[in-house]
């Protein structure tokens, strides 16, 4: 062996320990992972997407809150788009033609909001179609996660939704402060312009997916059977009743679009400046995936969800201080109260969503994990999509405006607040950890599912399932 083997594999070596912390490195695991690092870096458009809803089309908090939640529709179909790829294939395959189409329907979104988007109603429309380039990529690329999950060992479970959900903090932090400083220097166009490049990474990547083509032509069978199974395994209360928390969990109204007004309009926050508090956000992304890795992992699910709530809505206050400016009493700076607090509920955001992944997958009996984790994903994201309209029903009872902010404490302290409706429901969790032996799902009911379902000959293939957890990026 020559000594630039040697080294090479040494390289390899300490990138599967360290970096990827012990997967196999493969060109699929790096196809992946470059998918979710994909999602992240559409971020570059984030700022842009809300100055031009604020600014060139002039919006109200109300009409953006609610504009929001339709933008994330997408992500809650994403069971009917695990059956679209599975029962339609194309060309033979399930996977790589789906990834590549992802990519370049993302591409002609954000080249449309570049070029020819000029009303509220096209603004959304391409929005929405680059949410759903995104879920369509997701899709493929989640199912592929659960299935190698599922043969994770117990000290290395959730491992590789740390991995997914690090590479798209990653990329965020890569466009982060970019596209904050391009907005403030090129305008919302150009930044769309740019953005427009990045889904074509998927489309390319997609080769790199291992796949066989379909021998199977029934497609009504195929989809018949995916759902006869998941009906089997939702009926399980070891299932409905954890999806049911996350449901209410991530239900709850959020102040977003309001603060965002806020923020840009009354404290006068540039969109530079906006990047650095994106960069930090993304920092401290990873920091909280990386402190639920390293130490959160063999932690009851009841009691990081409990712990995590209560510390995020006592910290959550702290927006009290700066909507009420009485940081500036105490001495600090808006702009430093700003990067300081977003930090903090940044971290405690991503310990608290990482159990969401991770529990997510363990109760996925096998034979069905991709379709039923598309499912408890997409209620998590139809969660988010009523959290954003609730949002704008709130904002809207309380008279927030672009200029009006006199009852934003109001608003943020009920947001606030409502976070801890769920806690009464803790019994609903299983009493596991993310360490805990096994899959949550019972193996005996687990057995009768599939042994109705084998009643059929056709061979159902592996469902595909969008940002892991995805809860939908923000547009």
């Amino acid at each position: 062996m020559t000594d630039s083997s040697i080294q090479k594999s040494s390289l390899q070596q300490f990138i599967e320990r360290r970096v990827l912390f012990g997967q196999e490195a493969s060109l699929e695991l790096t196809a992946i992972l470059l998918v979710y690092f994909v999602q992240g870096i559409l971020g570059l458009a984030r700022l842009a997407v809300s100055f031009f809803l604020k600014d060139d089309l002039g919006l109200t908090p109300t009409e953006v809150a609610a504009l929001t939640g339709i933008a994330a529709a997408p992500w809650t179909i994403k069971p009917l788009l695990g059956f679209m790829s599975d029962g339609f294939p194309i060309l033979g395959y399930r996977r790589r033609p789906y990834l590549i189409l992802s990519g370049l329907l993302g591409t002609a979104s954000w080249l449309a909001m570049a070029t020819v988007v000029n009303s509220a109603g096209m603004a959304i429309a391409a929005i929405t179609l680059s949410s759903l380039s995104v879920a369509v990529g997701d899709v493929i690329v989640d199912s592929l996660v659960v299935e190698r999950a599922r043969w994770e060992s117990q000290s290395d479970a959730g491992t590789l939704q740390s991995l997914a959900w690090g590479s798209s903090a990653l990329g965020g932090i890569i466009t982060a402060y970019l596209g904050g400083l391009l907005l403030e220097y090129v305008g919302t166009r150009s930044v769309f312009g740019v953005t427009a490049t990045f889904p074509l990474i998927v489309s390319l990547v997609a080769w790199w997916i291992a796949e066989d083509p379909v021998t199977e032509t029934s497609t009504w069978q195929v989809i018949g059977g995916q759902i006869k199974q998941l009906k089997g395994a939702i009926s399980q209360k070891v299932i409905w009743m954890p999806a049911l928390f996350l449901f209410l969990w991530q239900a709850t109204p959020t102040a977003d679009s309001a603060f965002f007004f806020f923020t840009t309009n009354d404290l006068g926050f540039q969109p530079e400046f906006l990047g650095r508090v994106r960069l930090v956000t993304s920092i401290a992304a990873l920091l909280g995936v990386w402190i639920f890795q390293r130490f959160l992992k063999a932690v009851p699910f009841r009691i990081i969800f409990a712990w995590s709530t209560m510390l995020s809505t006592l910290l959550g206050f702290t927006m009290l201080l700066l909507v009420t400016h009485a940081n500036r009493a105490l001495g600090i700076g808006d702009e430093w109260f700003s990067l300081g607090d977003s930090l903090i509920l940044t971290v405690m955001g991503e310990i608290s969503f990482m159990p969401v992944l991770v529990l997510s997958a363990r109760i996925c009996p096998p034979g069905v994990e991709a379709t039923l984790f598309a499912l408890l994903m997409s209620i998590v994201n139809l969660a988010g999509l009523l959290s954003h309209e609730f949002g704008a029903v709130l904002t809207h009872w309380l008279g927030v405006t672009e200029t009006n902010f006199d009852n934003l404490w109001l608003l943020v302290t009920l947001t606030n607040l409502s976070t801890l409706l769920p806690l009464p429901l803790l019994f609903l969790l299983p009493t596991t950890s993310s360490q805990g032996e096994g899959t949550i799902a019972s193996s005996t009911s687990l057995k009768t599912i599939q042994a109705e379902v084998s009643t059929s000959e056709t061979e159902v293939g592996s469902p595909v399932t969008m940002p892991i957890g995805a809860v939908e990026p923000e547009p």
